[in-house]
């Protein structure tokens, strides 16, 4: 008697499974599993320094309710912008595994340049900043020079740097030691006064949440096409309309005192910008296989030489900017310019910010986020009427446990295999 053989359901297609997957990561659920496991390797993005930001906003406002004041906030972002500007080109270099101590020498001498060239020779002042720039540029390409020809550590030769280029600036600077900028002009006015009118600050907010979306979504068609899961467009489109409500709420706030800076919103754009060089490019993949390990980007094909003298070139260039930047803050440029803790406050905000000091692991918003962080502490310290000893210790304790961190989420990350 012939047994009758039945078939066995077949397992459902390969699209299917992917799209049970999908659904799965777009769930709650899904989303708070994923955000748990990688809090456990050891990537933790920006979650320590916005907690951290938190609790600082919170003590401050408890001991002075003028802290979160629309027009202290407007005064700190101008301050930001300085000192901001010089720590995105400290994740630079970061990136790469090296470092630059000299970039509050060189936004120093870049701020003594721009005072030489316009006040003192009578050169129109967009060349004076352009001529300011090209030094920065030209100190970095040295640096690259000496690292990749000598092999001299970074360490040493912007520390080199640091003295020679602080000798060059009191030097042109001369007896007097300072040089006035003239006030009323568009730079000194950029730096202190220039603010966004209310409608271009909205618009801008809003332009900013719809390109969110945009990337968003072409990110999530480049995963589906892989077969990868990817957020839904329901998803994206609800995280894009919280991030514009709350970025146009922060603007409304402002609007109620002074606005928006101008120059702080040329220092996220630049953040921006450089966000989109290293996730985007292949010179921002680049900038992290090398600093992951060196002699692997060489082995697949990466340019190493050329990937290093990029790192030292955009540091020095944004630091002599954020030198044009501090000289319009503050109409002079002296002696003073680029040395106390400018220096230390640019290395700190990328490390505070989430960069890591071994190289392969960044983001420009670090530099955002940080250089916050530390303007924070400054202000509220200032608003409190107390010590400015208490303000570098305060930032040292900082300093210190951001590393800490950074060290644990990098042994998490080893123990995972996520290194």
């Amino acid at each position: 008697m012939m047994k009758t053989i039945q078939n066995e359901p077949a397992a459902p297609p390969l699209l299917d499974r992917r799209d049970e997957r999908v659904r799965h990561d777009d769930s709650l659920t899904g989303w708070i599993r994923g955000f748990i496991d990688r809090i456990r390797s050891g990537d933790l993005g920006s979650l320590p320094v916005i907690v951290g930001l938190a609790i600082i906003w919170t003590v401050f406002q408890a001991l002075n309710p003028v802290f979160l004041s629309s027009a202290n906030l407007v005064n700190m972002l101008f301050d930001c912008s300085t000192v901001g500007v010089i720590s995105l080109g400290i994740v630079c270099i970061l990136m790469v595994g090296e470092i630059d101590l000299s970039v509050g020498s060189v936004s120093g001498f870049a701020s003594a340049l721009v005072g030489v060239f316009w006040i003192n020779q009578g050169w129109p002042v967009v060349l004076a900043i352009l001529a300011a720039m090209a030094v920065g540029a030209l100190i970095g390409s040295l640096y690259a020079f000496l690292f990749n020809r000598f092999g001299m550590p970074s360490f040493v030769s912007t520390l080199s740097g640091l003295l020679a280029v602080l000798g060059l600036q009191l030097y042109i600077l001369g007896s007097t030691g300072s040089i006035n900028l003239t006030y009323g002009s568009w730079l000194v006015n950029f730096g202190q006064i220039m603010v966004m009118p209310d409608p271009v600050a909205y618009a801008l907010v809003a332009f900013a949440g719809i390109a969110f979306f945009f990337s968003s979504y072409r990110t999530a068609a480049r995963r589906r096409a892989a077969g990868l899961s990817s957020k839904s467009v329901g998803g994206l489109v609800l995280r894009a309309v919280i991030i514009t409500v709350a970025l146009e709420a922060v603007a409304f706030y402002l609007n109620q005192s002074r606005g928006v800076p101008w120059m702080f919103g040329l220092f996220v754009g630049l953040v921006i910008a450089m966000n989109y060089a290293l996730t985007r490019t292949k010179w921002g993949r680049s900038m992290q296989a090398v600093g992951g390990n060196r002699e692997a980007a060489r082995r697949s094909g990466i340019n190493v030489s050329r990937i290093y003298a990029s790192a030292f070139v955009a540091c020095a260039l944004l630091a002599a900017t954020g030198g044009v930047l501090s000289a319009a803050r503050l109409a002079t440029a002296s002696q003073q310019a680029g040395t106390g803790d400018v220096n230390l406050n640019a290395i700190a905000a990328a490390v505070i910010g989430g960069t890591s000091l071994f190289g392969g692991r960044g983001s420009a918003y670090s530099a955002l986020l940080g250089i916050i962080v530390i303007q924070s502490i400054a202000s509220g310290l200032t608003l409190l009427d107390l010590s400015s000893s208490l303000r570098y210790m305060i930032t040292g304790a900082v300093l210190a446990l951001a590393v800490i961190v950074d060290s644990l989420a990098r042994r998490s990350r080893i123990s995972h295999g996520r290194a």
